[in-house]
Parts: C-alpha cells; sequence; structure tokens
C-alpha cells in the first residue's frame, strides 16, 4: 500500500486522519473520496484504494470524527451525517480540490447524498455502495445490535471471533476463511495501552442510531443527482436496501448504473469480482 497518512482540522477545531494515495501512472481524471461506514475508518478502504489509484487516480481516504486516529468529539450530538458531510466539505476545501468522485459504503453513501444536497459542486459522481434513500428496519436493528456491546475484550483470537460472531451472515461464503476474519478484525480492533483490545471508535457514535425511526432521503435524491454520475451497488443478501427501494430510486433516475453482489450482506468490501467489475468500469467513464 502506498499512500502518505496526515491531519487535517475541521471546522470544530478536530483533527482528522486522511490517507492520501497517489495516483499511478497517467492522471485519468478527478480524485476520488471514500468514505466509510458508521463503525469503520480508513483502513476500510486499504484493499480497494491502491486498485483505485491504479486506474490513475488519486484516492483519498478519511477517518471521520470519533474513529480511528482521529480526535473524539467531546459534543456527542455532532456525531451525524450531515457533520461529517459538513466536514468533507472543509476538507476538500482545504485541499483545493473543487469536485471530485465519492465512494461511499453504508453511513458513507448516506453523507454522499446530504453532501450532495447541500455543496452539489462537490459532487461530480457517486457510488452508493449498499445505501439507498431508505433504509430498511431489519437491517438497522441489526446495526444496533452489533454496536450495543463494544467491550473490549483480552486476547486477539477473541477480537477475531467476535469480529466473526457479528459479521458471518453478512459474508457466509467466508465461514472457513480464518486469514479473512483476521483481516477483517484488523480493520475493526486496536491494541490499547491497558493491554486490552478495543473497537476503534468512540462508543457514543452509535447513539445517534438508537431508537429513531429510519430516515427517509427522496427529497435529496432527485432531482439533485439529474444529471450526475451514479452507481448504485447492493449486497444480494443485504438486509438494509430492499429491492423495493432499489427499484424505486431506478424508476427516479433511470440512467443509474446498479450491480447486485451475489452472497454478500452488509456491506460489499468493493473488492469482490462482481463489485470490483462495477466499480472499474464507473470510475473509468467519469472524467
Amino acid at each position: 500500500m502506498s499512500f502518505t497518512e496526515d491531519f487535517f482540522t475541521n471546522p470544530d477545531g478536530l483533527r482528522l486522519q486522511y490517507r492520501d494515495y497517489a495516483p499511478i501512472g497517467e492522471v485519468t481524471g478527478m480524485p476520488v473520496l471514500c468514505l466509510h461506514g458508521l463503525t469503520r475508518n480508513v483502513k476500510d478502504f486499504e484493499d480497494v484504494a491502491p486498485r483505485i489509484a491504479a486506474l490513475g487516480r488519486r484516492v483519498l481516504v478519511v477517518s471521520q470524527r470519533g474513529r480511528a486516529r482521529s480526535d473524539y468529539d467531546p459534543q456527542h450530538e455532532r456525531y451525524q451525517p450531515l457533520v461529517y458531510a459538513a466536514d468533507m466539505a472543509a476538507f476538500l476545501d482545504q485541499m483545493e480540490i473543487p469536485s471530485a468522485v465519492f465512494v461511499g459504503t453504508s453511513m458513507g453513501g448516506l453523507m454522499t447524498i446530504a453532501l450532495n444536497a447541500t455543496r452539489p459542486d462537490l459532487v461530480a459522481a457517486a457510488v452508493l455502495n449498499d445505501i439507498g434513500t431508505e433504509l430498511a428496519e431489519e437491517g438497522l436493528n441489526r446495526i444496533r445490535e452489533n454496536t450495543s456491546s463494544p467491550e473490549p475484550v483480552k486476547t486477539w483470537a477473541e477480537a477475531i471471533e467476535r469480529t466473526k460472531a457479528s459479521n458471518l451472515t453478512e459474508f457466509p461464503e467466508r465461514d472457513g476463511d480464518e486469514a479473512y476474519w483476521e483481516a477483517f478484525a484488523r480493520r475493526l480492533w486496536v491494541k490499547r495501552e491497558d493491554g486490552l483490545f478495543h473497537l476503534d471508535y468512540d462508543p457514543a457514535i452509535t447513539a445517534a442510531i438508537g431508537d429513531t425511526d429510519a430516515p427517509t432521503l427522496w427529497d435529496y435524491w432527485m432531482p439533485a443527482f439529474e444529471g450526475k454520475p451514479v452507481l448504485l451497488i447492493r449486497g444480494g443478501l443485504t438486509d438494509l436496501l430492499t429491492p423495493q427501494t432499489v427499484a424505486e430510486m431506478q424508476a427516479r433516475k433511470p440512467d443509474m448504473d446498479f450491480a447486485e453482489i451475489p452472497n454478500i450482506g452488509h456491506a460489499p468490501m468493493l473488492t469482490e469480482p462482481e463489485s470490483w467489475a462495477a466499480l472499474e468500469g464507473f470510475i473509468k467513464r467519469v472524467d
């Protein structure tokens, strides 16, 4: 992995970690900004970001406030997508990037939709990874359950087992692939000074999805994305993005690209053959 890592200061004075992957070979188009899901961080894109860079694109990945090496926010009410979206607008402005291709997984997709509504100049094209304009309550309940017990564990083996137990239903074909689960766990857990392994985020970030109703974002969909390239990726086993929501999004934006990834739940890693084929083709078409 060839990247530089640094920090920028957001409008609230918090330092946010980011990785910057230089384009490999001739530059072929505008930069790509990758946005992770609720409890994830820059490591979530460590496999796919180099692939995108190899297409001649600069790739930027940010750990949102409260994740990994980014500062935790003492005002927990600011842990929500509209605030994160404002952070990303400030980030691109500071980096002097007038527009980018956004790749948003889960919460990152919600951030993309929100930012396109508030700063459409920044969003040239969007990849929405297993997220749409409506969130299924079943999927939200699963996420609530998975994030309800952030207690640390004593051993690395326990961290791997916890990772597998929480995610096996989403990646059933990986049941016996221990190397996969170890790599997965390394993205989620960190050993701290107390000698224990902790999930690498502020537990307060999950309060925003407590008992609130699932949001609907139809008002932010069209005409906001009219004329903009959009790729929607859905995990075939996902419980968060329903086929009905996909069909309605397609009906309102008939030119939207769509790919469904078999035997994957929420959310595809974007390195699966079907995911990468869709993503690579989309990025190559966007200047």
